[in-house]
């Protein structure tokens, strides 16, 4: 970073350290008052109406747990897709369905997935630096020399084609300043300020951003954290909204906004931009959630009267729509004839397909075609070699 490249607009200035001779970027108190634009104003109005309506369907659901994992799927995934893994959404699904041990990008996303479940159970009582660092050490739980779960102690600088500061596109603060900004941060957070929820969580997420507590892991858990916030302030009834999927389609304009608040102080466009992300993920969970209620009501309508417990498989589907027989012998304590008998009543339905093995002797899969296209939104094939 460069003292040119931050003109003065109150989110921040550029110090320097004389020991590592750079500068870095030091965060102002968050604001407790904030004047919103009109454009801000009517981005509000329509977040804060798409999340009525999501809550709405949420508070619905008999089980609610039959559409958290694969919206935690999707949100893990994108999020960990900002950051560059390659995993796809049919390999993490394949990981669940085998309980097979995942490695590399798939194992980054199953621990984000872990991570973010916990991480509500401890939001819905309390939530404050002490949870996000726990959500931290279950994110990065294989960090080796990430230290999980714990300030960092070294500085960081992103965006740097030469792995050096001064080339740098943005450089946090430095150790001896974050205790300062994370105090402010966690006062804002408990002492609530009067501002509308969603401005709050826009600028929790910018700032918590912007002060990288951690060597790794701060966006992830910064996008999480948007979750676990409307989860504490009951915004949301079931944890359906996920934000990620819409930064990882746009993530340059992602970091673009948020670098602009620190650069030039366009707290209002970041602001709009957030705010139209919870509105877009919200109509899509909406959407999303009433296609899958349907669909399981088709299945289960046309299996009505029948004594075999292929209606039981159809349940499983939902939570993951990739199966093996292995998982269904487990969950309906069947044979794994019985299993398979199952599976190739549904199979003979169109509502299963068979995806094959994974290597010699490995399990078989089978994929719920139907579901996973609303899952996933259709876009990427699931029917690809199995690696997991």
């Amino acid at each position: 970073m460069r003292p040119d490249q931050i003109a003065p607009a109150g989110f921040g200035e550029l110090r320097h350290d004389d020991v590592g001779d750079f500068w870095w970027f030091d965060p102002a108190p968050m604001p407790r008052e904030l004047a919103l634009d009109p454009e801000t104003l009517l981005a509000l109005s329509d977040a804060d109406a798409a999340l009525g309506r999501l809550s709405g369907v949420g508070g619905m659901l008999q089980e609610p747990r039959l559409l958290m994992r694969p919206y935690a799927v999707r949100e893990a995934l994108a999020s960990a897709r900002i950051e560059g893994t390659q995993a796809s959404l049919t390999q993490v699904f394949q990981a669940q369905a085998s309980h097979g041990q995942p490695h590399g990008d798939v194992e980054e996303v199953a621990s984000h997935i872990y991570a973010l479940e916990q991480g509500l159970e401890l939001a819905a009582d309390r939530l404050d630096l002490d949870t996000l660092f726990k959500v931290h050490a279950m994110l990065m739980k294989d960090g080796h020399g990430k230290e999980p779960g714990r300030r960092r102690s070294a500085p960081v600088w992103l965006g740097s084609p030469t792995a050096r500061p001064e080339t740098a596109v943005f450089v946090p603060p430095i150790e001896k300043a974050l205790a300062r900004s994370l105090a402010d941060w966690e006062h804002f957070l408990s002492a609530q300020p009067r501002m509308p929820t969603l401005i709050k969580a826009a600028l929790l997420h910018y700032q918590l951003l912007t002060i990288h507590p951690f060597l790794d892991g701060n966006g992830r858990v910064g996008r999480m954290f948007v979750l676990l916030f409307l989860r504490n302030e009951n915004r949301i009834s079931v944890p359906l909204l996920y934000v990620s999927p819409y930064f990882a389609a746009r993530r340059r304009e992602y970091y673009d906004r948020l670098q602009a608040v620190r650069e030039r102080g366009e707290i209002q466009e970041w602001l709009q931009f957030f705010l139209t992300a919870v509105a877009a993920q919200a109509e899509d969970g909406v959407l999303r959630a009433r296609q899958l209620l349907d669909l399981r009501e088709s299945y289960r309508a046309e299996l009505s009267g029948s004594r075999s417990r292929a209606i039981d498989v159809v349940e499983t589907l939902f939570t993951n729509p990739v199966i093996t027989t292995a998982l269904i012998r487990e969950k309906l304590q069947v044979t794994s004839q019985g299993a398979l008998n199952l599976i190739r009543s549904l199979e003979s339905r169109g509502w299963l397909a068979d995806m094959g093995s994974s290597g010699r002797g490995g399990a078989r899969f089978w994929l719920a075609a139907q579901v996973y296209a609303i899952i996933s939104g259709d876009d990427e094939s699931p029917l690809q070699d199995v690696e997991i």
